[in-house]
């Protein structure tokens, strides 16, 4: 209760500001209903997407309803595909055996001469 009292003084505090800003959304709505469009001519415009919309909801929450739930945690079936992609297969990494200096140094390529 409160929070209420707290809104009260505030609202009283700024009505200046808050009577400016009913004002403001009573003219845009008066404006926007004078020259905008009617409901019915905008609906009339826009049914085929209305009704395709909604059916493809429809479609959406059908499927939802009637495919199979989402599997468990412990299903690994696409985690060899995520590797792949990833680049993270077992025989691509390079083993941590092989000590720092047995590996050979890279040479940079000659420059080009044009």
């Amino acid at each position: 209760m409160a929070t209420k009292g707290k809104l009260g003084e505030l609202v009283w505090e700024h009505r200046v500001q808050a009577a400016a800003a009913v004002a403001f959304v009573a003219a845009a709505a008066v404006s926007i209903s004078a020259v905008g469009p009617r409901l019915g001519a905008v609906v009339s415009f826009f049914w085929p997407l209305l009704v395709s919309t909604g059916l493809f909801l429809v479609a959406v929450a059908v499927l939802l309803r009637i495919s199979p739930p989402p599997a468990g945690d412990d299903d690994e079936s696409g985690k060899e595909l995520i590797d792949f992609v990833a680049g993270c297969r077992p025989e691509h990494l390079v083993p941590d055996a092989a000590p720092p200096a047995a590996v050979a140094p890279v040479e940079a390529p000659p420059e080009l001469q044009i």
